[in-house]
C-alpha cells in the first residue's frame, strides 16, 4: 500500500498557534541532502513519531540507499527535521485505482512522480519547509531530463485537513475519493487523490471539456463556409445553452464530491 501524506500543523482552534515561537526562523540557516544509509534508524524515529502508518523496516532501508527514490531532507543543526519521499513511476505501472490521473492520449513512455511521505518536526513547522522540500521535487520533475513526467500525485487521509489545505495552496487538485484506502491500527480509512499537472500533463477529459471544445470550435468556425443567417442562429445557440450547461456540469460535479466528503 502506498504511503500517507502527514503534514500536520498546530491546531487551529489554539491561540498558541499564533504566538508560539519556533527555533528556526530563517531558511538560511538549512541545509538539503539526500538520505543515505546512516540515516535509517534517524528516519525510522521520525515517522514513527509523524505517520499513523507502521512502515516495514525494508522501506527504510529503500529509501535510504535506493536510487530510485527521491528521498531529500532537511537538516538543522545537524538533525533532520523534515523529509520528502517521492519516486518516479511508469503510467502504465500505476495501480488500477491511479491509472485515471492522465489523459489516455499519453505515450506508454509518459511517467508520474509519486509522494509517498512528507513531513516536517512538529517544533519546526510554520516555517516554510514543507514548502521548500516540495519546491525542490518538483523543480527536479520540470527538468528536460524529466520531460516525460506528467503529473506529480499523492494521496491523504480525508481527515487529514492540514495537509488536504496545503496541497491545494500548492495548486493540486483534488482527484477522486478511495473509500477504505487505509488501514492504520486495525481500522479503514477512507483517502484523496490528489495531482498536480506538469510539463503539459492533464487529466481526461470529461463531459464538461468536450462541451467546452466542440462549442468553442462552433463560435470560432469560419462564417465564410455558412450562410450568414445560419451563422448568427448558431453562435446565437451558443450563447444561450452555454452558461446554463456549464452551471449544470459544475453542480453536479460539486454535488458528487461534497456526498463522498
Amino acid at each position: 500500500m502506498a504511503g500517507i501524506n502527514w503534514y500536520a500543523g498546530y491546531p487551529l482552534n489554539q491561540k498558541s498557534c499564533m504566538t508560539k515561537a519556533v527555533p528556526l526562523c530563517s531558511l538560511t540557516n538549512l541545509q538539503l541532502r539526500f538520505l543515505c544509509p546512516s540515516d535509517l534508524e534517524e528516519v525510522r524515529a521520525l515517522c514513527q513519531d509523524w505517520f499513523p502508518i507502521d512502515y516495514p523496516y525494508s522501506w527504510y532501508e529503500d529509501i535510504t540507499s535506493n536510487p530510485r527514490f527521491y528521498s531529500l531532507a532537511a537538516v538543522y543543526d545537524g538533525i533532520i527535521i523534515g523529509l520528502i519521499v517521492a519516486e518516479i513511476k511508469s503510467y502504465v505501472k500505476l495501480n488500477r485505482e491511479d491509472r485515471d490521473i492522465l489523459s489516455q492520449s499519453f505515450s506508454k513512455q509518459t511517467e508520474v512522480g509519486y509522494i509517498l511521505s512528507l513531513g516536517v518536526s512538529k517544533d519546526h513547522r510554520r516555517n516554510g519547509i514543507a514548502s521548500l522540500l516540495l519546491d525542490n521535487l518538483i523543480s527536479h520533475l520540470t527538468t528536460v531530463e524529466h520531460v516525460e513526467c506528467k503529473a506529480l500525485f499523492l494521496h491523504v487521509l480525508t481527515t487529514n485537513s492540514p495537509a488536504i489545505h496545503f496541497y491545494e495552496h500548492r495548486n493540486f487538485r483534488l482527484h477522486s475519493f478511495l473509500p477504505y484506502y487505509y488501514s492504520i491500527k486495525g481500522k479503514c480509512k477512507d483517502g484523496f487523490t490528489y495531482v498536480l499537472y506538469i510539463n503539459g500533463g492533464h487529466p481526461p477529459w470529461g463531459i464538461y471539456d468536450y462541451l467546452k471544445h466542440y462549442c468553442g470550435l462552433l463560435y470560432h468556425a469560419d462564417p465564410c463556409s455558412l450562410p450568414l443567417w445560419v451563422w448568427h442562429k448558431m453562435q446565437g445557440a451558443v450563447h444561450w445553452v452555454w452558461p446554463g450547461i456549464r452551471r449544470i456540469v459544475v453542480q453536479n460535479t460539486t454535488a458528487v464530491f461534497s456526498f463522498y466528503s
